[in-house]
């Protein structure tokens, strides 16, 4: 084999419907950091599973040299194994515990094999990823999300793999796990291939890999030197957009003249064979070859503004259109100063032990922050209802609380976008609902795909649209990470979203860059089982 350390060749894919993903594509990655981009449902997370062998091509072959890792974006985030079961290594510390007590049955020493020292590198790699405080019997029930991915990479760097495929690694993290997670894939030697929306991530690899209509075209550097490059491209594409308009115009007023020309010259032409007196014979014959020339003169200009139009044509498909969600929202309008929830002394197992207070009243736009752990998600599960706190009270004013967990898990799987959006806004006219669906960039035959098939940043666009224009309207969003997944454009998109809903919203993110874009105006932090005001970031 070559230098590269996966080989993609002729790849086909297409879902169990018939929907295609991929038409004979053929790709090489290899050692070093490489970062996918595309628009979600481009197929990223796809290739990936066709890589790690979770998912069987319809025709080609995926070549892998070496020992492959693999830590996809849809882990569990609850139940009730342990850590060590989830790091998988349970059985070698089951069978270390018997030999140290004295049981030297042959299967032990067979399952131990070299890793008589994994419980020093498991604490290692736990510390490295910030996870150095949690016991090995901890189930995952009790670990929050960020913590969940931590310890899934964890899991995969304790094989020791030559490839490693990570897909959305910094979902649920924040900014201490971000930064640990970033000294690690600094230190990665092998072939590195990760799906990601994190520009801080994306600023670390050497290559940028895009996926772009079943293609991968390979810039290199990092992330801002790919975009610096698509920025140039797109000067350059709307330059020749406005040299091709300037051609078509041009090369149609010249046929237009020509046209003028030749009517003005048929026309001179008839009057002079008129005065001259000539035999019909001859008459017709000049009129025939006056006509001829004409008409070749015609199709010669024809012929160059069809040619314009085409560069025209090609120009503009060069052209990058970033898609944008425009939306109204009136309906969701609240009165300032109006209570919506208010909780007094919540309190919930050992998180929140000295009970929390919480008002959340207007169009307030409230940014929850706090360590991975630290309750995040669990204090927004007892805002809408979803959890019982252990004591304390909770008053809700009459309006509707939607709330988008991190698992975007509010939609059935088994209907299509459609008939989601119908189950939650049933008065609603069916024209009216694929409008909507369109404005949320679901058109054609889009709106009609089951969500089980749908990309992580579609998912969310098709939740948002069921959530945003249910009956009744929301008057208080929870979001959970709602960015995790998400596209550069995808999060352009539920920008343009939030800043078009005028009720109030609670939203937990790590993303420092979204997080400016949704005019943030109440600051809350989580630590130590305390809720807190804090100030807005420095940065903004």
């Amino acid at each position: 084999m070559s230098d590269s350390r996966i080989v993609v060749s002729g790849l086909s894919f297409s879902w169990p419907d018939g929907t295609p993903v991929f038409d004979r594509l053929s790709a090489t990655v290899p050692d070093g950091r490489t970062g996918i981009v595309a628009a979600n449902g481009a197929g990223k997370t796809t290739l990936l599973k066709l890589i790690a062998g979770e998912l069987r091509p319809v025709a080609g072959s995926v070549s892998v040299d070496g020992l492959l890792g693999y830590l996809p974006q849809d882990l569990p985030l609850t139940g009730e194994p342990s850590v060590a079961e989830v790091l998988g290594i349970d059985p070698v510390l089951r069978a270390l515990e018997a030999v140290e007590s004295g049981d030297v049955d042959e299967e032990h020493f067979t399952t131990i094999g070299t890793d008589w020292d994994i419980e020093e590198r498991t604490r290692a790699q736990l510390d490295r990823l910030g996870l150095g405080d949690i016991a090995l019997d901890r189930t995952l029930s009790t670990l929050s999300g960020g913590q969940i991915v931590s310890l899934g990479l964890a899991a995969q760097l304790l094989k020791r793999p030559d490839v490693l495929l990570l897909d959305e690694p910094t979902n649920n993290l924040d900014l201490d796990a971000r930064r640990k997670l970033h000294g690690v894939l600094d230190d990665w030697s092998g072939c590195l291939l990760v799906v990601s929306h994190d520009r801080a991530l994306l600023d670390r690899m050497d290559r940028i890999a895009e996926l772009d209509a079943g293609e991968v075209t390979y810039y290199g550097g990092n992330f801002t030197a790919y975009e610096q490059a698509i920025r140039a491209a797109r000067e350059v594409a709307e330059k020749n957009i406005r040299n091709a308009e300037q051609e078509v115009k041009r090369e149609k007023r010249e046929l237009q003249q020509a046209r003028e020309r030749a009517a003005k010259r048929a026309g001179n032409a008839q009057r002079t064979i008129a005065n001259a007196g000539l035999p019909k014979i001859l008459a017709g014959a000049r009129k025939r070859n006056a006509q001829e020339s004409a008409g070749k003169a015609d199709g010669t200009h024809a012929a160059r503004v069809g040619a314009a139009k085409a560069k025209l044509d090609e120009a503009e498909r060069s052209l990058r259109e970033d898609q944008k969600i425009t939306l109204e929202l009136p309906r969701t309008a609240v009165p300032a100063g109006r209570t919506l929830f208010l909780g007094e002394g919540l309190r919930k197992r050992d998180l929140f032990a000295d009970g929390i207070d919480l008002a959340i009243r207007g169009p307030e736009r409230i940014a929850l922050s706090g360590a991975n752990g630290s309750g995040k998600s669990t204090l927004l599960r007892m805002i809408s209802g979803e959890l019982e706190p252990d004591s304390g009270e909770r008053k809700r004013a009459d309006g509707r609380i939607a709330y988008l967990s991190q698992r975007l898990d509010l939609l059935d799987d088994g209907r299509t976008v459609a008939e989601n959006l119908a189950a939650f806004a049933p008065a609603m006219p069916p024209a009216q609902r694929m409008n909507l669906l369109a404005r949320f960039l679901f058109r054609g035959d889009r709106a009609h795909l089951p969500v089980a098939v749908l990309s992580g940043g579609e998912r969310l666009r098709a939740t948002l649209a069921c959530i945003l224009f249910a009956e009744p309207a929301p008057q208080l969003l929870l979001l959970d990470e709602p960015t995790n997944n998400l596209d550069l454009v995808s999060a352009g998109q539920l920008e343009s979203a939030l800043n078009a809903y005028q009720g109030a919203f609670v939203i937990v993110s790590h993303d420092e860059r979204f997080l400016a874009e949704i005019r943030i105006d109440r600051w809350l932090r989580l630590g130590e089982g305390r809720l807190r005001e804090s100030a807005a970031p420095a940065s903004r």
